[in-house]
């Protein structure tokens, strides 16, 4: 970011336009914005990020109960859903037909994907089910959430901060612009008369 650079057009010089001025106002503006209002904006944005992402989390906990499933056999797959995709989410994550505790005490039994990678009959694993006992992702992490509420106040601010050079470069750029129109109309009702005989030149 150049925007320190107009900074020299506070000096006092017989020389300086109004927009040489304007420009330095415009410079500092900035300055100010890029120092001060857009870390703010970022924090702010990543606690308030934060603290409804750490609601969201409460919920999920209250919400979802930890069990332990037992794997009946490997489930069948689809060959109609045999892709690429599918295949490696096959291997990381195998589906497999299991039963588990609901919380009102009944068994439940279903298809549901372990993150074991070799699962035979008989193995255990975790799994979360909701209050009616169907299975049901995991609830997000804390740690999680507080890394997604971090990265979302850095995009804030990186927005920010793009937004304050945008606004700042447009303004430079019509202030140019406005600096060569001026210099046009000045150069029209002088210009042509340089050089010529009897004009005083």
């Amino acid at each position: 970011m150049r925007a320190a650079i107009g900074l020299w057009r506070w000096r006092r010089n017989p020389l300086r336009r109004t927009t040489d001025l304007i420009e330095a106002w415009v410079a500092l503006t900035a300055a100010f914005l890029l120092c001060l209002a857009v870390p703010a904006a970022g924090v702010v944005a990543g606690l308030s990020a934060n603290a409804s992402l750490q609601r969201a989390v409460r919920a999920q906990y209250q919400e979802r109960v930890p069990t332990v499933a037992r794997v009946v056999r490997i489930a069948d797959q689809d060959p109609a859903q045999r892709t690429a995709e599918a295949a490696g989410e096959q291997r990381l994550r195998p589906a497999v037909v299991a039963d588990w505790t609901a919380p009102d005490g009944s068994t439940r039994t279903g298809t549901v994907n372990t993150t074991r990678q070799h699962a035979h009959p008989g193995d255990a694993f975790p799994l979360w089910t909701d209050r009616a006992g169907r299975a049901v992702p995991p609830p997000m992490h804390p740690e999680t959430a507080r890394a997604h509420a971090l990265i979302a106040g850095l995009t804030v601010a990186l927005l920010a901060g793009l937004l304050v050079e945008t606004a700042r470069r447009l303004a430079v750029h019509r202030l140019v612009r406005r600096r060569y129109a001026r210099l046009d109309r000045a150069w029209a009702q002088a210009g042509p008369d340089w050089g010529r005989t009897g004009t005083g030149s």
